[in-house]
């Protein structure tokens, strides 16, 4: 993460002997003592630090427009919430289109298309948008206990990706080209010499937004900064993952060993990966003021 110089000396001992964030975990819990949350703040805030744990899940139904910035109205529109889930849940099961075995994840895709007026004739029949929805909300699963909360964040979270980036999504294959000349010609070159930038797993990273491609610890710092204003970064996980393995791709001559690789990358440092594509989005697009 980009050096703020303003960073005092307990917040830089902090880091040093292993306490990241310290600094930052009040700032956030000083903004979320406000009556009436401010949501510009929140977005600056998640943009240049990673949430809290203990804070995400709550930021995240702010930002995603679940609960109102009032604190006062959250309990009655979470019981609001509660209520109209469970409704479509009963209406599901009358119309049998789910039962007892039905796996969560896929009672979230029937409660989300029947919401939105759009139940399939044929339930065995899953569309693309389909299998990306239940993609986002298994990985959103791991993240979140509650059941109304994860279903909330992930029909909000696919509305966002649905609604506000359809227009910036398919731009991105395009905009990660640019970035990964700027960083390594050479790699780009031998991406292009094996036909590969055309078939790298573009569903995988910006559609399904590295659901089932990065582990939970690092997907959720990914998915901090898309919901607080933008799906920018993901380009740069994506530039990050082909520098970091770089010599393994360069060793691969063909675009279907490329994308299968890419498709399945080990997963035990993920984390460093993410971190570092965070230094390269602030690198490139200045430390977020506001949303970028």
């Amino acid at each position: 993460m980009a050096e703020d110089p303003q960073r005092n000396f307990r917040s830089v001992y902090y880091e040093k002997v292993g306490f990241r964030g310290v600094e930052e975990k009040k700032s956030l819990e000083i903004l979320l003592k406000d009556d009436r949350l401010d949501i510009e703040k929140l977005c600056t805030f998640s943009q240049r630090f990673p949430l809290p744990s203990m804070y995400r899940t709550l930021v995240w139904k702010v930002l995603l427009g679940i609960i109102p910035p009032h604190h006062e109205s959250h309990a009655l529109v979470m019981k609001s919430r509660k209520e109209q889930y469970r409704d479509v849940y009963h209406a599901l099961q009358v119309i049998r289109f789910i039962k007892d075995s039905t796996p969560q994840v896929e009672i979230f895709l029937r409660v989300h298309q029947l919401e939105l007026g759009k139940l399939p004739h044929n339930p065995s029949f899953l569309l693309v948008k389909d299998e990306i929805f239940l993609a986002i909300a298994k990985a959103m699963e791991e993240m979140v206990e509650d059941t109304i909360d994860c279903y909330w964040l992930v029909s909000c979270f696919v509305n966002q990706l649905n609604n506000k980036y359809k227009d910036s999504l398919p731009q991105l294959p395009k905009i990660l080209e640019q970035y990964l000349n700027l960083e390594d010609s050479r790699l780009l070159a031998h991406l292009k010499a094996c036909s590969a930038m055309s078939k790298l797993p573009y569903n995988l990273w910006f559609k399904k937004c590295f659901a089932g491609c990065l582990p939970e610890s690092s997907l959720q710092r990914v998915w901090d900064k898309v919901i607080s204003g933008s799906c920018k970064i993901i380009v740069f996980v994506a530039v990050e993952i082909l520098l970091t393995f770089k010599m393994k791709i360069i060793a691969l001559n063909s675009a279907e060993k490329i994308t299968q690789f890419l498709e399945n990358i080990p997963q035990d440092n993920t984390d460093a990966i993410v971190s570092k594509a965070i230094d390269l989005w602030h690198k490139h697009c200045g430390t977020p003021v506001h949303s970028v």
